[in-house]
C-alpha cells in the first residue's frame, strides 16, 4: 500500500522524470550489483549477477539542448521546454545519479536510508537492459532484513508490481530512456503523482498509472503487513482521473496480514517471538490449486527464521474469526466482514484474478519512505478500515501513535535505516 512516495529534493535527485536519453555528459551511471539466487530442489541456489536501478521520478531532468537547464524543479514543469507532452519528450531526459549518495551495496546486501531521499529502485535483469521478471506461482521468494532502526512513521518496502519488463520502451514508444532509467512505474493506488507515463510527460497529472502489486513486505520496528492488491485489468493500466472510476480499479486497500491486527499482539517487535531488534530471514510461498506452477493462486503463506529457528506464522485470534494463518480467499472474504470493510478485494478478481496477474511476471521493488499524510498509521497504527473512509471506525494495526509517539521530524530525531539481503527465488521448500 503506498499513499505517497517522498521523493528528493536535493540537486542531485531533483523531483523528474524523462523518457528521451540526452547525448550529453550528464552524470555516467553505473548501476549498482546486487547479488541473488535462483534455487531448485534438484540443483540447488545458482548466483545472478543483477543490479539495481533507481526510479525515474527521483533522477534531475534537464533540457537537452543546454543541461544546466532543469524541465522539472521544486515549482513545478517548465513550460517553455514542456509546453505539452510530446515537445517535452524531445525537449528532456534524464540524468544519471551516483549511487553512493543515495544507497550502499555489498554482495547481496542493500542498505537504504530515509534522509538520503527516500529511494524507490528496482531489479534490473543480468544484461542490465531490462528488469528482472519474476513468476511467483508455485514458488518462493525469500530474503533477510534488518529494521531494527525504523522507528513508528517509517515503511522499509519490498514489493512486485505488473511493471513492463522494458519499462514501456517499446519500438513505437518515445521511451527511449526505459529500465536503464528506472522507468515505467505502476502499483495499485493508480498514482498520478508519476512525472512521466507511456512515454508522455503528465504535466497536469491527470493520469495515472494502475497495476496489480503484491506488497511481499510493508514494515517498521513495530509493525509488519503483507497484502496483495488485485486490479480489473491483469497487467498495467494508465487511467485518466478525469474518467468517472477509471482511477479505480485496483483493490487500494488489498486484503492484508498484519500480526497484531489480526489478535496476536506479542508476535511481532522488540523483543517478541520475531524479534525486531536484530535481523531475520522471511519466506513467503506462492501455493497453487495443484501444487504447480500452472495451476491457480490459493493461498500466500509466510514464515520467518531467526537463531535458526523456522517460525510459523502467527494465528488469527480475534472471536467470530476463523483461526487462519495465511492467506486465502476465504481468509479475505472473513477479513473484509469481521472488521466491516467493504470487499473490494473479491469484486476485483480475487485470489483467482490476482493469479493471473502473477501470470504476467512482475519486477521486484524496494523502498524506504515515510508518509507525512497518515503518519504510516495504516500498517502500525489505529487507522480507519476502510482509508476513504476517515470517520470510519479504526482499527489498531500497532502502538504506534498511541503507546509509541511519533516526532513530526523524524529525521531529526532518528537516522531511519533498513537493510535487505540474501535474496533467493524458486522452488517452495528450495531457499531455506
Amino acid at each position: 500500500m503506498h499513499y505517497t512516495l517522498a521523493l528528493a529534493s536535493s540537486g542531485l535527485l531533483a523531483l523528474a522524470s524523462a523518457q528521451s536519453v540526452g547525448k550529453f555528459n550528464f552524470t555516467r551511471e553505473a548501476h549498482p550489483s546486487l547479488s541473488t539466487q535462483r534455487c531448485t530442489l534438484s540443483g540447488g541456489c545458482t548466483a545472478l549477477q543483477t543490479s539495481l536501478v533507481l526510479e525515474a521520478d527521483q533522477r534531475a531532468l534537464r533540457s537537452v539542448a543546454n543541461p544546466d537547464v532543469l524541465c522539472y524543479d521544486s515549482t513545478g514543469w517548465n513550460t517553455a521546454l514542456c509546453p505539452d507532452p510530446t515537445t517535452c519528450a524531445k525537449n528532456c531526459a534524464p540524468d544519471g545519479v551516483d549511487y553512493s549518495k543515495i544507497l550502499s551495496t555489498n554482495g547481496s546486501s542493500i542498505t537504504m536510508k530515509l534522509k538520503d531521499g527516500s529511494p524507490r529502485v528496482y531489479l534490473l535483469s543480468e544484461d542490465e537492459n531490462k528488469y528482472q521478471m519474476f513468476y511467483l506461482k508455485g514458488q518462493e521468494f525469500t530474503y533477510d532484513v534488518n529494521v531494527a532502526d525504523l522507528p513508528c512513521g517509517t515503511n522499509g518496502a519490498l514489493y512486485f508490481i505488473n511493471m513492463d519488463e522494458d519499462g514501456g520502451m517499446t519500438p513505437n514508444s518515445t521511451n527511449k530512456a526505459g529500465p536503464a532509467y528506472g522507468t515505467g512505474y505502476c502499483d495499485a493506488q493508480c498514482p498520478t503523482y508519476i512525472r512521466w507515463i507511456d512515454g508522455q510527460a503528465n504535466i497536469n497529472s491527470t493520469r495515472g498509472s494502475c497495476c496489480p502489486e503484491m506488497d511481499i513486505w510493508e514494515a517498521n520496528k513495530i509493525a509488519t503487513a503483507y497484502t496483495p492488491h488485485p486490479c480489473s485489468t491483469d497487467d498495467k493500466y494508465t487511467c485518466d482521473s478525469n474518467i468517472a472510476n477509471d482511477c479505480g480499479i485496483c483493490d487500494k486497500g488489498g486484503c492484508d496480514w498484519n500480526s497484531y491486527k489480526n489478535g496476536n499482539t506479542s508476535f511481532y517487535g522488540p523483543n517478541m517471538t520475531v524479534d525486531t531488534n536484530r535481523p531475520f530471514t522471511v519466506v513467503t510461498q506462492f501455493l497453487t490449486s495443484d501444487n504447480t506452477t500452472n495451476g491457480t493462486l490459493s493461498e500466500i503463506r509466510r514464515l520467518y527464521i531467526q537463531d535458526g529457528v523456522v517460525i510459523e506464522n502467527s494465528r488469527v485470534n480475534i472471536p467470530g474469526f476463523k483461526e487462519y494463518d495465511s492467506l486465502s480467499a476465504d481468509y479475505c472474504v472473513d477479513e473484509k466482514r469481521v472488521f466491516n470493510a467493504t470487499d473490494d478485494f473479491t469484486a476485483l478478481g480475487g485470489f483467482d484474478g490476482f493469479s493471473k496477474s502473477l501470470d504476467v511476471g512482475m519486477v521486484l521493488s524496494m523502498s524506504i519512505w515515510d508518509d507525512a499524510g497518515s503518519y504510516m498509521l495504516w500498517l502500525d497504527g489505529v487507522f480507519p478500515v476502510n482509508a476513504a473512509n476517515s470517520s470510519a471506525p479504526g482499527v489498531a494495526r500497532g502502538t504506534c501513535g498511541v503507546d509509541e509517539s511519533i516526532p513530526a521530524n523524524l529525521e531529526g530525531v532518528y537516522d531511519p535505516a533498513v537493510t535487505f539481503s540474501n535474496i533467493k527465488f524458486g522452488d517452495i521448500g528450495s531457499t531455506f
